[in-house]
């Protein structure tokens, strides 16, 4: 029987390629998406075309409530959930003194309190089960800091405390929480950049080029799979060697 994967925010930019990367290796896939329909849809379909099971699912991440109803109802269509990659994020850049409370609480509750909630309705599948793979995409930002991004930063630094703390709750039952940490990654965000800060930031990363969506799927995957069962609590980053 087919593994199913839940990725939250999977129809475009990183979650796409992690949704694509794992309906390769035969995964079924549910794709929580908060407002770009358009987009679900054309992953969904392409992740159907290579003739795996694929369903989108409207969902506001921070809605403990709405969350509950959303796992419940993926958990009856596919049967079972196996992997669980809590990948949905926002940003409001601004510096700290101009950033409003709005600002903050959002992109926390999105990026942090959107992957609690996920995990919190899943725990009783998993535990029951007693298997799972739980992965958060966290971000160098949650690591290091970043000037002008103190909402963003303090929401990826949480999502580290959740899945050590979540590591060493259900390691007990053969299910593993790890997180991955994208560096610079070649994304919609990115585009925008002009060419001489594109230079400037390249410059930073000793491999010289920003990192591709695919290259997080690979390791998304690979920590999803039978292979990384003697792996959990750790965060791990992809950066291109920024951080050297």
């Amino acid at each position: 029987m087919s593994k199913v994967a839940i990725i939250t925010g999977g129809g475009k930019g990183i979650g796409k390629s992690i949704s694509l990367e794992l309906a390769k290796g035969g995964t079924d896939i549910a794709i929580i998406y908060a407002g770009d329909t358009k987009s679900a849809e054309q992953t969904a379909q392409e992740i159907i075309s290579m003739n795996r099971v694929c369903k989108i699912y409207k969902c506001e991440i921070s809605n403990f409530t709405v969350v509950k109803e959303t796992v419940n109802q993926i958990i009856s269509d596919f049967g079972k959930v196996d992997i669980l990659i809590n990948n949905a994020g926002i940003t409001k850049d601004k510096l700290m003194l101009a950033m409003s409370e709005e600002d903050y609480d959002k992109v926390v509750d999105i990026n942090l309190k959107g992957a609690f909630n996920t995990i919190r309705h899943l725990y009783s599948h998993f535990m029951k089960n007693r298997s799972g793979r739980i992965i958060n995409i966290t971000s160098i930002a949650g690591l290091d800091g970043n000037a002008g991004q103190t909402n963003y930063s303090s929401s990826k630094a949480g999502l580290v405390g959740l899945t050590k703390s979540v590591a060493k709750e259900l390691a007990s039952r053969g299910i593993t929480c790890n997180a991955v940490a994208p560096g610079c990654i070649d994304t919609a965000m990115t585009e925008v950049l002009n060419e001489t800060l594109k230079k400037a930031i390249i410059d930073k990363i000793p491999l010289k080029r920003m990192g591709k969506t695919e290259d997080v799927a690979a390791l998304v995957a690979f920590l999803a799979s039978d292979s990384a069962a003697y792996i959990t609590g750790q965060v791990i980053r992809i950066d291109g060697g920024l951080s050297i």
